[in-house]
């Protein structure tokens, strides 16, 4: 069944869902030019047969540094753990009822309400620096079932020398490695690729860069310079005797040192001897304390990847309000991860809703993690009383704190006629004074402004 013509007839509007169908090869438009590099046009050309071996070998590179060192692996788990905290929420400028039970039925169907699902995706978007979902489709219900996370190291963008792709059709291919076997081909409307970082966004056959593709090196240097620091301390570290015998044979020395050794659990602190000679201690490293190369190479490791060090662990000779400007800096990063995510799950969702009939763009929605920073509770609420503050609508303060305003206006309503211990029942209710919020700049701890909450 060829379900791209399928779609056709839907809408009109269904293109802008696939913005890369107008930049396939021989598409309408007034673009000259190539997208790609020299480099990248080659590439192309010859890359047809099997997967970009340098992007598979830094993802190979990551797993293991992911599977040997703890601090790797806690640096993409907290990553994701923070990017899909409080998971996916639809926020809409107006109650739709028909939204909200299509987006309750299609995160059920794809799982998109459970939290191990998200944060494996998020943990591979970092990991391996792309992110190709494939969607699966009941060509009987035109339902998307499941979104698949599949092996980005296996997927091939199937683009021209101008980094357009070939054929909608068949816009991705997985090959088999070892043989170079096509497995299967995926039209542009059954999968979509998150890209981290990629060089060019606009050239569909750059692919994105693990996050810490580029601490690789110094991640070797590091893990090499802690293990010899460790033999180090080994071989230099406990005290030694060197003793001297002047004019022995060496069947003297022989036998001299199988009498001090033979007792290897037992402390010798005294040596006879019958020949001039001598035993001078041999004092342990001092300078074992000096791992300043270490501290250099652990600094540049963490100063490639978007986690404080400080949030590590690694906290001496670290000031709070540096480390209060590297958490606002993590945080930025945070929210672009989710931007790039949550706009997957976005173009799944509006494809859904065209299959079924539904204009995409008659209602205005979006989709988004619910926590768009780590805060505590009391900074969120803060936060959300000063843009009240500043005559932000309610339904805005609602949706930067993460709820969907029309869902919290929906349930406000449901509560004051179920709740109300005073009904008026078609009278109007009585005005209120209302909430005063007031703030005062400057009266916090570092200069942070204050928030003050009163009745009218």
């Amino acid at each position: 069944m060829n379900l791209i013509k399928k779609l056709s007839p839907l809408t009109e509007k269904i293109r802008s869902y696939f913005p890369q169908l107008q930049a396939t090869a021989g598409g309408k438009g007034t673009e000259i030019g190539l997208r790609t590099t020299p480099e990248n046009q080659i590439k192309y050309l010859y890359r047809v047969m099997t997967v970009d071996l340098e992007m598979r070998q830094a993802i190979l590179d990551v797993r293991e540094m992911d599977r040997l060192d703890g601090r790797v692996k806690r640096i993409h788990s907290r990553v994701a753990r923070d990017i899909t905290r409080s998971g996916l929420v639809m926020q809409q400028a107006e109650d739709s009822k028909v939204l909200t039970k299509e987006w309750i039925e299609f995160g059920r169907r794809l799982q998109l309400d459970r939290p191990e699902k998200l944060r494996s995706d998020a943990r591979g978007f970092v990991m391996e620096g792309n992110l190709p979902l494939q969607w699966v489709l009941d060509p009987e219900t035109l339902l998307f079932m499941a979104s698949v996370r599949m092996p980005s190291d296996t997927i091939l963008p199937n683009v021209d020398e101008h980094g357009r792709f070939k054929d909608p059709a068949k816009a991705f291919i997985q090959y088999e490695l070892y043989s170079g076997r096509e497995l299967a081909a995926f039209p542009l409307w059954g999968m979509s690729m998150a890209r981290l970082d990629p060089d060019n966004h606009d050239d569909m056959g750059s692919m994105g860069r693990p996050m810490i593709d580029a601490t690789r090196a110094t991640w070797r240097k590091l893990t090499m310079t802690e293990e010899d620091l460790v033999l180090r301390r080994r071989v230099r570290a406990p005290l030694r005797m060197r003793h001297t015998i002047e004019g022995a044979s060496q069947d003297d020395i022989d036998k001299y040192r199988a009498s001090v050794e033979k007792d290897n659990g037992e402390i010798t602190t005294d040596f006879y001897s019958n020949k001039k000679g001598a035993t001078e201690a041999i004092q342990g490293d001092a300078n074992l304390d000096q791992i300043g190369d270490v501290i250099y190479l652990l600094d540049t490791f963490f100063s490639g990847t978007p986690l404080p060090k400080g949030l590590m662990g690694y906290s001496k000779d670290l000031q709070r309000d540096i480390l209060e400007d590297l958490k606002t800096d993590y945080y930025d990063e945070i929210d672009a991860f989710q931007d790039s995510l949550a706009a997957q799950y976005e173009r799944a969702f509006r494809i859904q809703l065209a299959l079924k009939g539904i204009n995409p763009d008659a209602e205005e929605f979006w989709l988004g993690y619910a926590e768009r920073r780590t805060e505590t509770p009391n900074q969120a609420a803060d936060r959300g009383l000063k843009l009240q503050a500043l005559g932000l609508p309610q339904g805005m303060v609602w949706e930067e704190l993460g709820f969907d305003a029309a869902t919290v206006r929906k349930r406000l309503e449901w509560e004051r006629d179920n709740y109300d211990p005073y009904p008026q029942g078609d009278e109007e209710p009585p005005a209120k004074g209302g909430t005063r919020v007031s703030i005062t700049p400057g009266n916090r701890r570092k200069g942070e402004t204050g928030t003050a909450i009163s009745n009218r």
